[in-house]
């Protein structure tokens, strides 16, 4: 089983994850209400602004407040210590 970080210590299974998406449309935030109605919502913000949605094969919704390019990027690898550094200053 391959862990991504989402941000502040938080890992997702890579393999359960179904989509991560920006929170910034309309569908996307009604998703999230949904989530939030049904007790699927895991909020990884830590009290940060939503930056990425990330949709499970559960039916959970996980808000992270790193950008969907850098969870794509540590999902493949790329650079991820150089997006830590990013990560950190935010």
């Amino acid at each position: 089983m391959k862990l991504v970080n989402i941000g502040f210590g938080s890992m997702v299974s890579y393999d359960h994850i179904v989509v991560i998406v920006n929170p910034d449309s309309a569908p996307i935030k009604r998703i999230i209400q949904e989530a939030k109605d049904k007790s699927m919502l895991i909020d990884a913000t830590y009290g940060r602004k939503t930056r990425a949605v990330i949709v499970t094969d559960s039916g959970h919704v996980i808000l992270s407040a790193i950008q969907t390019e850098t969870i794509s990027n540590r999902i493949n690898g790329k650079g991820y210590e150089e997006e830590e550094k990013t990560t950190d200053a935010e």
